[in-house]
């Protein structure tokens, strides 16, 4: 398998916890953890940002992936739109304008799925 076929980008746009709790979290966690990927990286866009500053047990999800190795980023326009760039720094996420990573994403060979 290439390179770029080991790495998974998980885009959550979603704003509905239980799209999140039972498909984006759990998926991207066990791709991780049972090696269906080697490299994992979840993307919070959108109504996503907004609803994890406010969920506490969305927020012990991200610590738990982010300890099995996925690296967590979050798009900085998005966040700043919902006032919570800030909050997602505190969790550990790198906030950032994911407008031209996003592009690069898709125009590698990585795979991206999104929920």
């Amino acid at each position: 398998m290439a390179k770029g076929n080991e790495e998974l980008i998980v885009l959550w746009t979603s704003g509905d916890r239980e799209v999140a709790l039972k498909m984006t979290f759990m998926y991207t966690l066990n791709a991780k953890l049972k090696g269906w990927w080697k490299k994992v990286t979840l993307v919070v866009w959108g109504p996503s940002a907004e609803l994890l500053t406010r969920d506490k047990d969305l927020q012990e999800y991200i610590a738990k992936m982010r300890e099995a190795g996925i690296k967590v980023e979050a798009c900085r326009a998005c966040a700043d739109l919902y006032g919570v760039a800030g909050k997602l720094e505190k969790l550990g996420i790198e906030v950032k304008y994911m407008g031209v990573p996003l592009t690069e994403y898709l125009k590698s060979d990585k795979r991206v799925i999104t929920f």
